[in-house]
């Protein structure tokens, strides 16, 4: 009997417990109809669907099965921002932007207390921005920006102690700057630019420790700018505020004792008991009266002063009405190009602004914080194009590889290093992080060298995605796609069960691949001038999925100084790929390119790392079974082997002359090929 009362009030518990908290899939299925109310894009989430096993578009679940990543930018979502968002506890990011959302951000959204990523900006979000944001205390990064969003800035977002960047601009906000930003230790970047706020940028926000970017431009904040932003340089951006003042700041005045005032709003009185704690501390209250100096005086001359402030308030509210309505006048006419009439842009305007000012790579509040080697259309000559399709920001390089952490290392050299990283949308990358001391010292140069690999595409060549420059990092960073097999240099000297022999068949296909590659870069790129690779070995071949190979690093010495490409040289001659001509003329060609392939050939056909004199001899004498890789165990064709080791003599004869092109070597492969 007591086994059975245990049982049934296990059950109610259970059941409880179910009915009170959805599964996650319930959950999912109510995001789906609030957000895609006519399911036009969200198809895919299927509520008879496991949204763990990669079918619901945009979701991520962690390795215990739970949602931990919501990915949804730019799907052209118009519904609302459903309270059951809140159920998903597990959430580390939620990305909505760029799309058409509709109604209040909802309060239950504090309740993803694991959320570092909060991304809503450039939709049609209304209403204040929940107080309840304070409680998450995970929070990172926080974009609201290009929203109709109106009220105040909560106090309570300077309890996010660990929030780097906040992104509030192209909204209707209005009030004070909260002074509690200024306990935001690692807050680096902060625009409140584009909104209606007033009063005096706070003296703790200044002392920020980590703050490099604020942006404050088109608001109506008033009095003396803090000495401290000075440190930010270029980061701090205060345009279009008339009434601040500051000493070295450029366009401002020198302050008076009137600039403490902003004449465009008559003062405000200190309020009491709860409504003090819903005035941001920056609002600067005046305090004429406290409680340890305020006289009893008489009823009277209490009178006199309660209708002389009723008269100066009346005619200080006459004159500040018309005085803000000639302001603002003035505003729209002297505003940015961002400005529309209404003060703010619609959603589709944003995403025009968007498509031409900014990479789809940055976000939108990097737009004028990072630092690309000072990179300036006018200065370059670089396209608008070229600058919306490559350039990533450093924060998004920092999170994709956890602050370069030593597990996603991936390998060193003398000059750089590459990690394993993960983009937002969840796509892996390789970066490699190049010292700047290790780059081009002419700006104009590096840059040029920049443009040609980011012009190279092709399916046997890594595909470069982007990069990104920072002076204060004093590195660079160019972001590839991740090749999942490693690289050639894996697959050589494999000994018997401790690793992948690969087939003959795999072998021919990634020689050809790699001729292909190569052939690419030395013209069959529609117009453009040769490139040679310089630097091709077995270690720079990279082997994906489907075992197809793809040459890395291709142009890459057109980024790096004299003296590093030396060094990278003198290493592939120690390697046996630097043709024997290089240590007498010092000149690279497209036929030093031809001898590395030949060596490569001769690896892949031994499955040696080291060719040696006797491999040659093997090849030459026609020894096919002393020459191809035991691990085969002779199922290979061996006419194929013996054109291949001919065609590999040829492409590394001493004498440069005596070499094919890499457009012969592609006509005598194809030809064994088509007959295999």
């Amino acid at each position: 009997m007591h086994l059975l009362l245990f049982y049934l009030f296990s059950l109610s518990l259970f059941l409880s417990s179910t009915f009170s908290s959805p599964a996650e899939l319930q959950l999912l299925m109510q995001i789906k109809f609030s957000l895609d109310p006519f399911n036009r894009f969200l198809t895919s989430w299927e509520p008879n669907s496991d949204p763990c096993a990669g079918s619901f578009e945009g979701v991520a679940c962690n390795e215990q099965g739970r949602v931990a990543n919501i990915s949804l930018q730019g799907k052209g979502l118009s519904g609302q921002i459903p309270p059951a968002i809140g159920g998903l506890k597990s959430l580390t990011g939620l990305y909505l932007h760029f799309n058409a959302l509709t109604g209040e951000i909802p309060k239950e959204i504090a309740d993803l207390t694991e959320l570092s990523d909060l991304y809503l900006n450039v939709n049609n979000l209304t209403g204040e921005i929940p107080s309840q944001v304070g409680n998450m205390a995970n929070l990172q990064v926080l974009q609201l920006c290009y929203n109709k969003l109106t009220g105040s800035v909560p106090t309570q977002l300077g309890s996010l102690k660990k929030l780097t960047v906040l992104a509030l601009q192209y909204n209707q906000l209005t009030g004070a700057i909260p002074a509690s930003l200024g306990d935001l230790g690692l807050l680096t970047r902060l625009d409140l630019s584009f909104n209606g706020l007033f009063g005096s940028i706070p003296i703790k926000l200044a002392d920020a420790p980590m703050l490099q970017v604020l942006d404050i431009r088109n608001n109506s904040l008033s009095g003396n700018v803090p000495p401290a932003l000075k440190r930010l340089n270029s980061g701090f951006q205060y345009n279009n505020n008339p009434e601040l003042c500051g000493v070295e700041f450029p366009n401002l005045g020198i302050c008076t004792a009137s600039d403490h005032l902003n004449p465009n709003r008559p003062e405000p009185f200190k309020p009491s008991g709860a409504l003090q704690k819903d005035i941001p501390e920056s609002a600067n209250l005046p305090s004429n009266c406290s409680q340890t100096h305020c006289s009893n005086s008489s009823k009277s001359s209490l009178y006199g002063v309660i209708f002389g402030v009723i008269g100066v308030f009346t005619v200080l509210t006459v004159i500040g009405l018309f005085t803000f309505t000639w302001y603002r006048r003035q505003k729209q006419k002297i505003g940015s190009a961002f400005d529309t009439s209404d003060g703010r842009l619609s959603t589709d305007q944003v995403r025009e602004v968007y498509r031409k000012s900014a990479s789809p790579l940055i976000s939108l509040e990097y737009s004028n914080g990072w630092d690309p080697l000072a990179i300036s259309q006018s200065k370059n000559g670089l396209s608008q194009e070229f600058l919306e399709s490559f350039m990533f920001n450093l924060e998004e390089v920092e999170r994709a590889t956890q602050c370069f952490s030593e597990v996603n290392l991936l390998g060193k050299s003398n000059y750089s290093a590459t990690y394993k990283g993960i983009l937002r949308d969840g796509s892996a990358v390789a970066v490699k992080c190049i010292t700047k001391t290790s780059c081009k010292s002419d700006e104009a140069n590096f840059l040029k060298g920049l443009k040609n690999i980011t012009s190279l595409k092709h399916e046997n060549l890594v595909r470069l995605r982007g990069f990104c420059c920072s002076k204060g990092r004093g590195e660079c960073f160019l972001i590839y796609d991740f090749v999942p097999n490693g690289n050639l240099l894996q697959y050589l000297d494999i000994k018997e069960g401790s690793g992948k022999v690969l087939e003959w068949s795999t072998r021919i296909s990634i020689i050809n691949g790699i001729a292909k590659g190569i052939g690419y870069l030395h013209g069959n790129r529609r117009n453009k001038p040769t490139l040679f690779h310089q630097n091709i070995s077995a270690e720079k071949v990279l082997i994906d999925r489907r075992y197809n190979p793809l040459l890395s690093d291709s142009g890459l010495h057109k980024l790096l100084a004299d003296d590093i490409v030396f060094s990278i040289l003198k290493a592939s001659a120690a390697m046996g790929y630097l043709a024997p001509e290089y240590t007498t003329t010092g000149r690279f060609t497209e036929k030093s390119d031809v001898y590395a392939f030949g060596m490569i050939l001769l690896q892949i056909l031994s499955g040696k790392r080291i060719v040696t004199a006797m491999t040659r001899a093997a090849v030459e004498s026609c020894k096919v079974e002393d020459f191809v890789d035991a691990n085969l165990e002779r199922k290979f064709s061996e006419s194929e082997a013996t054109k291949l080791g001919r065609l590999a003599l040829l492409c590394t004869h001493e004498s440069p002359h005596c070499r094919p092109t890499m457009e012969v070597v592609l006509e005598e492969l194809s030809e064994f090929i088509v007959v295999a």
